[in-house]
């Protein structure tokens, strides 16, 4: 009957069941987005995570590093690497004409920190040079061309992953630490630890070490705790599901409309109902699955355009669209379609409790 009921105006029905769907498409699919977004930073931020970066501090009385807290570091440090560098700018010029402005990474250990998609990154770089992909390509650099910086000539060893070529020990150009003697300190050191944890607590070590409260003589940044970043994301998971659950609740009220609607227009009608001996609770129970149908067929055609849309997320954010097949992303599935159930038949409620208590005599005079 409640179904029969649900197609006597279809068009409304329609109505309010697409109110339905928009909203759980913007449930999961933001709640999606989330899960990608969390991925591609969780993969962006991997090669961090076992790094400790130390630099100069706030009551530093040089500008930089120096060798003596770069030994004792090492002393501390026993169980990771310790790999010190040295930056600067410059501009460098092809044969061709074209320029480029770059940064410049004196270190020795490259193998430690760089990965190349040509060529060797060695353990100890002591001629020769480094160089990221894409400033190759710009200045059309080839395997073994030479590059000079500061007078010097530095042929090219390898090509740097272009992700790599930036921020936290990076740089477009890498040369031997020598190539930059006339700079006294490191800018910074970068310890490579085993994992998270171990980083996290070579950090603490190196904290209690040189700093107190009142005298930072050295910045100590560690990465290795990602609970920060999963508590952000979960935040902005939970702030855009909120986005998407006013659409929700939009179509709820286009439910409760349609529910009321329906009720006063069968007034009559289910006056003869409860006149041959329908309970309330039965009427009660018929407006309510009318509500429940709704909210079900709107889920269900919701999760169905979620889960394209999603995939279509995870292809841009992450590259990947099978992504959108593990349970992090799959459950907003089922969160989408369970708030749709339950929010429509709460805006049912109203329109069956006053279907249900309706007086069958006042009913049947309209």
């Amino acid at each position: 009957m409640a179904w029969r009921n649900l197609g006597r105006n279809r068009l409304r029905t329609a109505l309010a069941a697409l109110g339905i769907v928009i909203g759980v498409v913007a449930i999961c699919s933001l709640g999606m987005a989330t899960v990608a977004l969390e991925q591609q930073a969780t993969s962006q931020l991997g090669d961090l995570t076992n790094e400790v970066t130390v630099s100069a501090g706030a009551d530093s009385d040089t500008d930089g590093v120096t060798q003596e807290q770069v030994e004792e570091i090492r002393s501390i440090v026993t169980d990771a690497q310790v790999v010190p560098q040295k930056t600067n700018a410059t501009t460098l010029e092809a044969r061709n004409g074209a320029e480029a402005r770059v940064s410049v990474t004196g270190v020795t250990e490259a193998s430690a920190l760089y990965d190349l998609t040509e060529g060797e990154a060695p353990d100890r770089l002591q001629s020769g040079a480094l160089i990221s992909a894409d400033t190759a390509d710009r200045l059309g650099l080839e395997m073994g061309d030479p590059i000079e910086y500061d007078g010097q000539l530095y042929r090219v060893q390898g090509f740097i992953q272009s992700e790599q070529s930036f921020g936290f020990g990076g740089g477009d150009l890498v040369i031997p630490v020598s190539g930059l003697s006339e700079q006294t300190y490191y800018d910074t050191v970068t310890i490579i630890a085993s994992d998270g944890e171990a980083a996290t607590a070579i950090g603490e070590r190196l904290d209690t070490r040189f700093n107190t409260e009142d005298d930072e003589r050295l910045s100590v940044t560690t990465f290795g705790n990602q609970a920060q970043v999963g508590g952000f994301l979960d935040t902005l998971s939970l702030a855009l599901m909120g986005i998407g659950g006013i659409s929700l609740v939009v179509a709820s009220v286009a439910i409760l409309n349609v529910m009321l609607m329906s009720t006063v227009e069968r007034r009559g009608e289910i006056g003869v109902l409860r006149a041959v001996g329908i309970r309330r609770g039965e009427v009660l129970r018929m407006i309510l699955t009318e509500a429940a149908l709704l909210g079900a067929i709107g889920g269900l055609i919701g999760t169905i355009v979620s889960f394209t849309v999603g995939m279509i997320l995870f292809h841009l954010i992450t590259g990947d669209a099978t992504g959108a097949f593990g349970w992090a992303s799959l459950r907003y599935l089922v969160y989408g379609f369970g708030f749709a159930v339950v929010a429509s038949v709460l805006s049912g409620i109203y329109p069956a409790w006053k279907a249900a208590n309706d007086s069958p005599v006042e009913a049947l005079r309209g």
